[in-house]
């Protein structure tokens, strides 16, 4: 665990934010430090993760964190969130880690060419990676009455596209973890919600031509979300 540029530890509790990359995990976490919360940031690479809590905790001159995960390993995430539960109360989880795929980097994907570890590391991260994070936090916001978890989600959690079995399943499994764990927490006092970002964020150019083509969608600005 590494600590950046700090100011003292903020009374508003810790907001961990999971799957932080250059684009809307960087942003969700610079918005939760500017609320005055001490952010916690977690990726699988730990020396881009540590630049963006430098980057963040000079801006906002809070507490931000850099934890390094792999939420496909469910050892990996006890160990991270041991780090994260040891700043203090987590009052705000956002799960925002998913897999980058073959597609991402050439097209869509043929489903007899995917392979069947491409797919369940898929599988693992979307959805499998969220239930271990949220299994970490619950205990506590239960435990207090209040707390709020996040999950992100995208047009591929609502309908299936060929060619995108990959993503599909595994935001089509997140987006029913989130609504099964909303109807047993909301009363015990724990918010929880599926956030669907209908568009791309960050993508390769053949990804924003493809959903140009077939949903008529324009690139994101992951800052104003």
């Amino acid at each position: 665990m590494i600590r950046s540029v700090t100011s003292s530890t903020s009374s508003r509790g810790i907001a961990a934010i999971v799957g932080v990359g250059p684009n809307l995990g960087r942003s969700i976490a610079r918005k939760f430090a500017l609320q005055g919360y001490t952010v916690a940031i977690l990726a699988r690479d730990l020396g881009r993760l540590s630049r963006f809590a430098d980057e963040i905790a000079r801006e906002t001159k809070v507490q931000v964190y850099a934890i390094p995960i792999d939420c496909s390993e469910a050892q990996s995430v006890r160990d991270a969130f041991e780090g994260v539960l040891s700043l203090g109360f987590v009052e705000v989880l956002v799960y925002n880690a998913y897999q980058p795929i073959p597609w991402q980097y050439g097209g869509p994907s043929s489903f007899t060419d995917i392979r069947h570890d491409s797919f369940q590391k898929s599988l693992a991260v979307s959805s499998v990676g969220a239930f271990h994070c949220a299994q970490q936090v619950l205990p506590g916001m239960v435990e207090r009455g209040r707390g709020t978890i996040l999950f992100t989600g995208c047009a591929a959690s609502l309908s299936g596209v060929a060619g995108f079995s990959e993503l599909c399943c595994g935001k089509f499994a997140l987006r029913g973890l989130s609504q099964c764990l909303a109807k047993e927490f909301h009363p015990l006092g724990v918010h929880i919600a599926h956030v669907i970002i209908d568009g791309i964020i960050g993508s390769s150019r053949y990804f924003i031509n493809y959903f140009r083509i077939i949903q008529e969608k324009q690139p994101l600005n992951y800052d104003a979300l």
